[in-house]
């Protein structure tokens, strides 16, 4: 079976590098490793920091890109997860950082290579942040949040997760993604983060061109490292998640074929066309044109990744 390169723009490192703390190198290393599991494109993720580190951060990742060559995943420009959350639902990031989502706060690490923002649109007066990233082309995504009002969103960030859910009165971030067939929502079908019938309601209740696989992978992926510094927050990792010392998931320790994989095997989808689709839909949703190509066995297991 043969499908496209995997888009990845949900996810904060990997191999120990993390991209909030990277250099030049690092990011460059950790795009070259990735193309070998079938992800030609990359949204580096970064998560709630100081203005300034933003910065930073934002400008090692661009600088990156400028330099890359043929044999990496191609770097397509940084989600922003971090600074414009509400702190009811502030997952693991630290809320010290957090601004008011405003175009006066976002113009303090505007970069045009910014092209995905992940925010709390109940704290977006009258939507004039959302509106003015999405005057700029940029996706706008409802994530670590309470609202239900999506009208100004192109997607949301890791649905289920850091956001209030699917209730039967009132509307709520979850349950007005699930609805919403223009919405983009991104999952993490991990195993850990969403529980199996989570997964069910989204398949069931989504066209299947409007979801996106992410991994919201963590540094520690893929590393030999049990502890990591994330987020200004210790970190844990068990084998099989990796939490803070209260509990909180940090994010995710798969790559997306390992998801895709999973998937597979549980039974929620099975035919080709259906994982074809999946893959295909971040290409649609960013309107990307990447070369290459990945060949699958019959159980999602990757026999090898091509460039054209």
């Amino acid at each position: 079976m043969k499908t496209k390169l995997l888009i990845e723009q949900h996810f904060h490192g990997c191999f120990g590098v993390d991209f909030n703390k990277a250099t030049v190198e690092q990011v460059l290393e950790l795009s070259k490793k990735i193309f070998q599991y079938g992800i030609g494109g990359i949204f580096p993720t970064i998560v709630t920091d100081t203005v300034e580190n933003t910065r930073r951060a934002i400008d090692v990742i661009k600088a990156a890109a400028e330099i890359q060559t043929a044999d990496m995943a191609k770097i397509l420009g940084v989600h922003l997860e971090g600074i414009f959350l509400n702190p009811e639902k502030k997952g693991i990031h630290n809320v010290k950082h957090f601004l008011v989502p405003a175009v006066e706060n976002y113009k303090l690490i505007e970069d045009d290579f910014i092209k995905i923002v992940t925010i709390a649109p109940e704290l977006d007066r009258d939507f004039e942040l959302s509106k003015y990233l999405l005057s700029k082309g940029i996706k706008v995504q409802a994530g670590h949040c309470t609202g239900g009002d999506l009208a100004c969103c192109t997607g949301a960030t890791h649905l289920y997760n850091a956001m209030s859910g699917v209730v039967h009165r009132g509307k709520t971030t979850a349950l007005s993604a699930l609805i919403d067939d223009n919405l983009y929502t991104e999952i993490i079908a991990d195993g850990v983060h969403v529980s199996q019938d989570a997964l069910k309601l989204l398949f069931k209740s989504k066209p299947l061109d409007k979801i996106i696989l992410v991994s919201d992978s963590l540094p520690i992926t893929k590393s030999d490292k049990k502890e990591m510094i994330f987020a200004d927050e210790k970190v844990y990792y068990d084998g099989e998640r990796a939490a803070s010392a209260d509990g909180t998931i940090a994010g995710s320790t798969t790559l997306l074929p390992e998801i895709i994989k999973r998937l597979y095997k549980s039974g929620l989808l099975f035919s080709y066309e259906e994982f074809e689709q999946l893959i295909e839909n971040p290409y649609h949703y960013h309107n990307l044109d990447i070369k290459g190509s990945i060949e699958w066995d019959d159980d999602w297991n990757i026999i090898e990744v091509k460039q054209l």
